[in-house]
């Protein structure tokens, strides 16, 4: 199989459209459970887009829709659990493609939103960071007398194979999560690296990838194919069948 995307090269953005990022997972979670694919991580970042999850979000909207994409920003309801989210430029999206019964989670979906929130935690440890939990709110936060939340999550499942997953507040400048009140929780606010460490702390986008992949493998007790960005289309090297999957010329394939 073929899946057929702009691939950035040196200095190009890794900036996938959101709904393509989603038509993509339901062919590579199809390949997983047909044992064409590896497991997979796949880290790339979105334009501006806000996400509304199964558990709603509408409601937690403090701006028009169409005054939103009239801005730019793009309204998604999306087939991932939780509730609303914003994505933009400089933020580290991470989709896990996975089959839980090659994990120590087995098919307990807590036991996996547990593990990928201890990979975050891991990440944000090794950048000189204490980021924690707080019961009952699924995600990762910056420990202190007001939590601020770093990373928020939310996946789907199809037959035990994983996708959606994590958003990790990076270098992103935080201003489309005013038009949203996050994940519904309106008495705490959020953050990003760029707030919490110094500039000569920060890490590079490479070094922030490949931070989460080793950490990620780490908690999940797997080896993880790392795709990046439109890179996703070298995933035909991997395939045993020949098959293409190409988007309508109206979808965006990736954005540079």
């Amino acid at each position: 199989m073929s899946i057929h995307a702009n691939c950035p090269g040196p200095g190009e953005s890794l900036l996938v459209d959101y709904r393509y990022s989603v038509s993509v997972q339901e062919i590579l979670v199809g390949l997983r459970q047909e044992g064409s694919l590896e497991n997979l991580l796949w880290l790339l970042e979105h334009p501006p887009t806000i996400t509304l999850g199964t558990s709603g979000g509408s409601d937690h909207l403090l701006l028009p829709v169409e005054d939103l994409e009239a801005g730019g920003v793009t309204v998604v309801q999306t087939p991932r659990g939780g509730d609303i989210t914003c994505h933009e430029p400089g933020q580290l999206v991470g989709y896990p493609v996975v089959d839980l019964d090659d994990t120590p989670c087995r098919r307990d979906i807590h036991l996996y939103l547990r593990a990928l929130e201890d990979g975050i935690i891991g990440v944000l440890g090794r950048l000189g960071l204490e980021g924690g939990r707080i019961e009952g709110r699924t995600g990762v936060w910056i420990a202190g007398s007001a939590p601020r939340k770093i990373a928020a999550m939310g996946v789907r499942c199809n037959r035990w194979i994983t996708s959606h997953g994590f958003a990790l507040n990076f270098r992103n400048d935080l201003r489309g999560f005013g038009a949203i009140v996050p994940c519904g929780i309106s008495d705490a606010g959020v953050t990003s690296l760029q707030q919490e460490l110094p500039a000569d702390r920060l890490p590079s986008h490479e070094e922030l990838r490949a931070l989460v992949h080793e950490e990620l493998q780490r908690c999940l007790g797997l080896p993880l194919r790392l795709a990046v960005g439109g890179g996703i289309a070298e995933l035909h090297r991997a395939l045993r069948e020949e098959r293409v999957f190409e988007p309508s010329l109206s979808e965006p394939r990736g954005l540079k």
